[in-house]
């Protein structure tokens, strides 16, 4: 990113007195994280505190429950209150105005609108675009957001960072964990805050009926080796009756199934199809060394990283895994 663009954004924030924060919908840790740690940074500072306006374009409007201990939930209001046209916006995590939900039309109206991102298919909607791609998280350029505007890193501030850090480096496993990001993570670590608490809050919880969607889930995946150009995929569904069966779970419950079948050694593809509340079906995909995921999941209307993204398919999962399967087979 040229400096200029930091620049220009520190002094678009710097003289702004409300400053109107959104990240994507169904946000997950490091969107949220990111946003509220900012938030909490921006509504703290000492002798020049701003107002701040935070929130997700989803409704119903609602924090994923894994997310609820994240500091500064507060401070987020319902995308009803939200300014139809702010005079300074920053969004969070974010490649495509359409990922705003409900906040995509106050942003497009926002006098300065910053963009805050490290998705590759990020389409630079914004009017000062701070985006790279090799950043390991949306939280790493969130840092330095408030290193360049001399905001003090407390323990909350810092939390959040680490909840986005810790999440989008699949805890410092993938390939995007450079001596940078462990640099950071233990910046963050020295404010105080318990990265063991962190995981359990985003890992290791879950009410019991998780098991028994879980199994359902499980019980249904089918690997296909000679998919995926030889390289096989394995993929499943998580149906709503899964979810009202195991307790009515939300739909965030599931977000953590992808991480399980993943594991299989025959497929260097997964892919988990979760049915909404309103029966789209939204899919996750990974990928661990060799297929552009992303490229396949933009051309399905969605997007994401190289060995992480997704999309949405308002038909059934056979139709969605069958146009998948076809573009992963051209890779």
């Amino acid at each position: 990113m040229p400096e200029a663009d930091w620049a220009r954004a520190v002094k678009v924030l710097d003289g702004a007195d409300q400053v109107c924060l959104a990240c994507h919908i169904r946000p997950d840790a490091d969107a949220l994280g990111s946003m509220l740690a900012i938030a909490t940074a921006l509504s703290n500072r000492p002798g020049r505190p701003a107002g701040v306006i935070a929130s997700f374009g989803d409704e119903p409007f609602a924090v994923p429950d894994i997310l609820r201990f994240l500091p500064g939930v507060p401070l987020l209001s319902p995308p009803s209150r939200y300014p139809a046209r702010p005079a300074v916006m920053l969004t969070f995590d974010s490649a495509s105005a359409d990922r705003l939900g409900l906040l995509a039309e106050p942003a497009a109206a926002a006098a300065e609108l910053i963009v805050l991102d490290h998705h590759a298919s990020n389409t630079r909607f914004g009017t000062i675009n701070l985006v790279d791609p090799s950043a390991a998280a949306t939280a790493v350029l969130a840092a330095a957001l408030v290193d360049r505007l001399g905001m003090p890193l407390t323990a909350d501030v810092a939390l959040g960072l680490y909840a986005g850090l810790v999440t989008d480096t699949g805890s410092f496993k993938f390939s995007s964990t450079t001596p940078a990001v462990h640099e950071l993570a233990a910046g963050l670590i020295a404010t105080g805050i318990d990265p063991g608490a962190v995981s359990r809050h985003l890992y290791d919880t879950a009410p019991f009926g998780y098991l028994n969607m879980l199994a359902a889930s499980l019980g249904r995946a089918v690997l296909e080796p000679a998919a995926a150009g030889g390289l096989g995929l394995v993929w499943t569904t998580v149906t709503r009756a899964d979810r009202e069966q195991a307790g009515n779970l939300p739909l965030d419950a599931a977000e953590s199934v992808i991480d399980v079948i993943r594991r299989t050694a025959e497929a260097e593809v997964a892919v988990v199809l979760k049915e909404d509340d309103e029966g789209v079906w939204q899919t996750s995909v990974r990928s661990k060394a060799h297929i552009d995921v992303a490229a396949a999941c933009t051309a399905l209307g969605g997007g994401g990283h190289v060995r992480a993204a997704g999309f949405s398919a308002l038909g059934g999962p056979d139709a969605a895994i069958s146009a998948l399967r076809q573009l992963l087979d051209a890779k």
